[in-house]
């Protein structure tokens, strides 16, 4: 009986080996090839693909498009599944890959019919890169098909990939249009559903676009808002039920980013620095893909480009990065890009008084489910997204939907040669809009917004939520239909201080903001500090600029302890005096062992969260009432005056007295983080952990996820620093570098290289960044060669 159980526990050992073995097989089998010599069809001459110790890659080539072709090679090699997710995204495709769970994202994506528009622009798209996008575009298809085995996300899915096609190029820039601009649709929906139903001056003061951190590169400063009256705004006598408990918290995290320039003024040499780190979600492997491209171009500087920086897997173009002669990178610009139109929708044919609606029917293929069948509904403002309970439809009009709304223009800074040549060619990009800073080898720097900006005409009110356009509103009065132009922005060179700087908060105001709106700017917190940092130094280098993007320094905070420790002296209440107790000690970092960072950041969103809410709360019961509220990033403007002032007017009517607001916002932060121990121990880097992993992760059991997550690592940084840095979301990349002078640049990438987790480049460098080692700029040492040679067709 004994050795009846041995054999069988044996029989179970050796099975579960080979089962193990053949997945491990399995799963190499998609790996991408090193090393070696590999046919690829339709290069020109010879080409090779040179990898470093962390994977970054150098493609060698004869011109543009062998050049493109070998990317699009060894980007599907590594990165196939991330490309499609992009371009799924972006045409509403998610759920013919990853099942019904995605079937309300690709409803809301396909009403845009982003694949038709794409297509129908496909050339203005391309424009003088036609036979690079072609190129690329077989590329990707041959290097996927070089694979051994399909990617292995697809063997965890059951799913097959479908080819590349250059109009997928197209749809994954799309999808960087609602990563970088999709919440500002969503906001600009909430505030016109609270402008209809609050008082005017209560409404305003909410719209409140400014604060004493505002640092913009012309000086104006909007600074804290002026608040209302009793005569004005009243709260206390207004109708409505007073703000419920608890709500949805106040939002921190949203796409942004930092960048900024020194002048040859501003260094030893003469060098001009930028410097840029671009804050998106994050997951493995990272969003970007690191390459220096190498080839022969009439039109390029001495005939050559060796451009070097960060790509999108899935398009033909370095995205930021340096050419020897420019170097650029960008921020979010949070320009106004759309526009919500309040219409009376009727039959195609034109009838008086009413918007002419055209019907398509998109149907939305569900892996393990039926088909499902959307109807779309477009006009010339844009497609009908909402219907109104008196009959009347909700059209959005936004950039991404217009011609003229992407094109690879980005590729041609390439072949730019000095600052007023990347300028000009600037005057012709489209990509989501955009804070371009850029500086050139001879020291000059300058900042411009790149992209398209709506052409709006006389009657659209640059800070209306919404266009009537039905009958009651005379034709000569309405906002009209508009275009996109790339040549409206206003732009700084060599300014007299030696340096530009943007952090998605305003960056001009006056006339110059006309063309560019409001599309949610971030607070001037984080772009206050870095300015503050950069005048610190009369002279700085690559070094000083990375300590700036790694500045932790909690300088936005620090008036915040000291109001909590002041509240606590003069009339201490319970939670109130816990929590002021626990932060005594002031570390003045978002560091991962401050106390006093967790304890203070946590007690500010619940008093900005009670206050947004009292705000709100005498807004009318509707259909929408349980909408979430709108983004308010410059809430601090309103807020922090009404703490210094403390108007009964205006005081939540929730609430005896503005102490008793703060000593339930102390209860509240007390009570969630004394779950998990006592206030003195919780330590920043416990609640700011990584959490950065692939999209499939969640699909595993919880004990093999780690497979496929970097490390949970404790993170410094936060949002209103230069250092931003969440679990999910932050610095997507960091680049410090000089044009010119690239062997003394630095970079970071979080998740690494290569998507596939058995692959030597699966999270490398991802430990610097997570540290704030400096990594070179260019790639080192050739670790691996795989040599691409021209084949006949098959």
């Amino acid at each position: 009986m004994r050795g009846r159980w041995k054999r069988l526990l044996l029989g179970t050992l050796l099975l579960t080996a080979a089962v193990a073995l053949g997945i491990w097989l399995l799963l190499r089998g998609s790996l991408a090839t090193l090393d070696g010599k590999a046919p690829l069809q339709g290069l020109r001459a010879p080409a090779s693909i040179q990898r470093d110790a962390l994977g970054v890659v150098t493609i060698d080539a004869a011109d543009e498009a062998d050049a493109m072709r070998a990317l699009g090679y060894v980007h599907a090699q590594e990165r196939f599944f991330e490309m499609d997710l992009l371009r799924r995204a972006a045409a509403g495709e998610l759920s013919e890959l990853v099942g019904p769970h995605a079937l309300d994202v690709d409803k809301a994506r396909r009403a845009h019919r982003l694949r038709a528009r794409s297509s129908a622009q496909l050339a203005a798209f391309a424009g003088t890169h036609a036979a690079a996008l072609q190129a690329y575009s077989a590329g990707v298809n041959q290097g996927l098909h070089a694979l051994r085995i399909r990617p292995w996300p697809y063997l965890m899915l059951f799913a097959a990939p479908r080819d590349w096609q250059p109009v997928d190029s197209a749809l994954a820039g799309q999808a960087m249009y609602f990563d970088l601009q999709g919440k500002q649709l969503e906001r600009k929906l909430a505030l016109y559903r609270l402008q209809q139903r609050l008082p005017a001056p209560l409404y305003a003061l909410l719209r409140h676009d400014g604060s004493s951190w505002d640092a913009t590169l012309d000086g104006s400063v909007r600074g804290d808002a002026e608040l209302p009256s009793a005569d004005q705004v009243d709260l206390r006598r207004l109708a409505g039920a007073p703000a419920p408990a608890a709500t949805e918290a106040v939002a921190t995290s949203a796409p942004g980013s930092n960048n900024w320039a020194i002048a040859g003024s501003r260094t030893a040499d003469g060098r001009a620095i930028v410097a840029n780190d671009m804050h998106l979600g994050l997951r493995a492997p990272s969003l970007w893909f690191r390459v220096r491209l190498r080839y022969a171009d009439a039109q390029a500087p001495g005939g050559h480009v060796d451009v070097s920086g960060f790509s999108l897997p899935g398009l033909p173009a370095v995205i930021v990065g340096s050419n020897g002669h420019v170097a650029w990178g960008f921020t979010n610009s949070y320009a106004d890009t759309a526009d919500w139109y309040r219409l009376t929708p009727c039959a195609a044919v034109a009838q008086p008084g009413c918007t002419p609606v055209s019907v398509h029917r998109e149907r939305i293929k569900v892996s393990g489910a039926p088909d499902t069948e959307l109807q779309v509904e477009d006009t010339a403002y844009g497609p009908i997204l909402q219907h109104e309970p008196d009959g009347s439809a909700l059209a959005l009009r936004w950039a991404a939907q217009l011609p003229g709304a992407l094109n690879l223009g980005l590729a041609d800074f390439a072949r730019a040669d000095t600052l007023p040549d990347a300028f000009a060619r600037a005057q012709h990009i489209a990509t989501p809009a955009q804070n371009l800073v850029l500086a050139d080898r001879d020291g000059h720097i300058g900042w411009r917004v790149l992209g398209p900006l709506p052409l709006r005409g006389p009657h659209c009110a640059a800070d209306a939520v919404m266009h009537d356009v039905r009958a009651t509103v005379p034709a000569q009065a309405r906002c009209a239909p508009w275009p996109l132009s790339t040549s409206q922005s206003p732009q700084r060179i060599d300014p007299a201080d030696g340096q530009l700087w943007t952090a998605n908060a305003r960056v001009v105001g006056g006339a110059e903001l006309a063309p560019l709106g409001d599309g949610g700017y971030a607070l001037g917190a984080r772009a206050q500090q870095i300015r503050d940092d950069l005048r610190l130094h009369p002279h700085l280098d690559e070094r000083q600029l990375l300590a700036i993007q790694l500045d932790d320094r909690a300088l936005f905070l620090q008036r915040w302890w000291a109001l909590l420790q002041q509240r606590d002296a003069g009339a201490a209440t319970p939670a109130l005096h816990a929590i002021s107790q626990a932060a005594k000690h002031w570390e003045g970092r978002a560091s991962t062992g401050s106390v006093s960072y967790t304890l203070v950041r946590a007690w500010r969103l619940a008093v900005l969260t009670r206050i947004r809410d009292g705000l709100i709360a005498p807004a009318p019961t509707g259909s929408d009432a349980d909408a979430a509220p709108p983004a308010l990033p410059q809430l601090e403007g309103v807020a922090w005056p009404l703490l210094q002032q403390q108007p009964l007017h205006l005081l939540p009517r929730r609430y005896g007295s503005w102490q008793a607001l703060l000593e339930d916002a102390a209860a509240e932060v007390r009570t969630h983080l004394q779950a998990d121990g006592p206030l003195d121990t919780r330590r920043w880097g416990q609640e700011n952990r990584a959490a950065i992993c692939h999209p499939l992760a969640q699909g595993l059991p919880a004990p093999l996820r780690g497979w496929l997550c970097m490390p949970d690592t404790p993170l410094p940084g936060d949002d209103d620093m230069p250092r931003v840095q969440r679990p999910a979301f932050g610095a997507s990349e960091r680049m410090v570098v000089a044009p010119g002078h690239e062997a003394d640049g630095i970079v970071h990438m979080p998740g690494g290289q290569s998507g596939h987790p058995l692959s030597p480049f699966w999270g490398a460098g991802h430990a610097d960044w997570v540290q704030g080692r400096a990594t070179k700029f260019l790639p080192g040492p050739t670790r691996y060669t795989l040599t691409l040679s021209p084949s006949a067709p098959q």
